[in-house]
């Protein structure tokens, strides 16, 4: 999935612009919560 997302749209440069690297701060973010709740929701289910 998310080699998939590098190759359509190629943020992931070393040094990216400053609108670039707050889309990916987005993005990244977006993907932390919803892993975070995925985490907390397997251990909370019986």
């Amino acid at each position: 999935m998310l080699r998939c997302e590098t190759v359509a749209m190629p943020v992931l440069e070393p040094s990216p612009p400053n609108g670039q690297k707050k889309l990916l701060l987005v993005f990244g973010a977006m993907i932390g919560i919803t892993v975070v709740i995925g985490v907390i929701a397997s251990i909370a289910s019986p």
